[in-house]
């Protein structure tokens, strides 16, 4: 979206991913007075949300709200709304993806698309991030690329028979009519809901019972909107849960394909199992550039910046300070002017536009923003 600079140029600070991470920050970092900056994007602006199942929708929900700017829970930018912009409650990926791509239009956003990091290097002062387009030097990165591009596929024996929900282009195309699903949580439930409507048998299973949770807690139950289409008339009548029972293997039988549960009993189907078992999250991908927490998130100071190189900071769906957790959009875009400023801070400038973070909610010099002890 901007021509390159010459190959000799520092920039102030590159951006790893344009998602809702790296354009929420990337205008954070504007408001902080920072223009000599670059995003670089494997593949297009919002593709993570872009590849979704095209029925798939956000289960957050956007609609504009009060008067302190905070326009909906999607929203990465201070005075936007995906609500206004799209005229949808509950946006598909694609429709956020062109959402994001209006906002990095509209703040003229340096955008170098189809760029794929395979390299991050300190040497003294510098970083040195290799391309596929050649080097790019800057004096501090952020590492904000998509946590969604990366499906876990190996949760058990034969699991790569299965096919992973993140490759469904949409859930019309699927053929047949009986269906084994491996995962209860929001991707389960979504597969089976719309394999339900189209009057497909569905069998889901799940080592938990995320449906019948009292907790809270997103990380443990599951949204309102999923268990508002889990009671819906087609979903009772085509799906069966099956809580309590984690697959443990995957195999070819004649005439289809069979999972086996960890109590012995056999499930067989004819059509491919589908695997709604999470995504990695591309920090994996740099994790000898942090220390790991406990859990094995990237460990981060009190800016979000790596404990171990100074200078590379992590936005996104990753963040994890003490109990918190920052896996949706309402909450990591929270830290984007903690980042915003530290870096501002290294350079000298005062940050003064980050003061319209604090009626955002982004509070700039602790957590207790927060409230919670787990917020996803």
């Amino acid at each position: 979206m901007s021509p390159p600079a010459p190959k000799d140029h520092l920039y102030d600070v590159v951006i790893v991913g344009a998602g809702a991470a790296g354009v929420g920050v990337a205008v954070a970092l504007g408001h902080a007075g920072i223009e000599n900056l670059v995003l670089l994007e494997r593949h297009t602006v919002g593709a993570s949300f872009a590849l979704w199942p095209a029925e798939t929708r956000f289960i957050t929900p956007s609609f504009p709200t009060n008067s302190v700017g905070m326009l909906d829970l999607n929203s990465v930018v201070i005075g936007t709304s995906a609500a206004v912009t799209l005229g949808v409650e509950h946006p598909t990926g694609r429709q956020y993806a062109a959402f994001l791509r209006s906002i990095a239009d509209y703040f003229e956003l340096p955008i170098h698309e189809g760029v794929d990091v395979l390299r991050i290097d300190r040497t003294g002062e510098e970083f040195a991030i290799d391309t596929t387009e050649g080097t790019v030097r800057a004096r501090h990165v952020i590492w904000a690329a998509g946590d969604f591009q990366y499906p876990s596929l190996n949760g058990f024996e034969g699991s790569e028979l299965c096919r992973h929900t993140a490759s469904i282009s949409s859930y019309a195309d699927l053929e047949g009519d009986d269906f084994i699903v491996v995962g209860g949580y929001e991707s389960g439930i979504d597969v089976a809901s719309h394999l339900a409507e189209r009057g497909k048998r569905v069998r889901l299973f799940d080592r938990g019972r995320p449906w019948e949770s009292e907790s809270s807690d997103p990380s443990v139950a599951l949204s309102t909107y999923s268990l508002e289409r889990a009671r819906q008339p087609a979903f009772a009548e085509h799906v069966e849960l099956l809580p309590e029972t984690p697959i443990t293997s995957a195999h070819r039988v004649d005439g289809g394909y069979a999972v086996a549960a960890e109590d012995g009993r056999r499930f067989c189907s004819p059509v491919r199992p589908l695997l709604a078992g999470g995504f990695r999250g591309s920090h994996t991908l740099v994790a000898d550039l942090f220390e790991a927490r406990d859990d094995g998130f990237p460990l981060l100071n009190e800016h979000d910046e790596s404990t171990i190189v100074p200078g590379l900071f992590l936005c996104g769906a990753a963040v994890r300070h003490d109990k918190h957790i920052f896996c949706f959009i309402y909450k990591y875009r929270q830290r984007f002017a903690v980042v915003a400023k530290a870096i501002a801070t290294s350079l000298g400038l005062p940050a003064e536009g980050l003061e319209m973070y604090r009626m955002w909610g982004m509070y700039l010099d602790d957590l207790s923003c927060c409230g919670q002890e787990c917020v996803c």
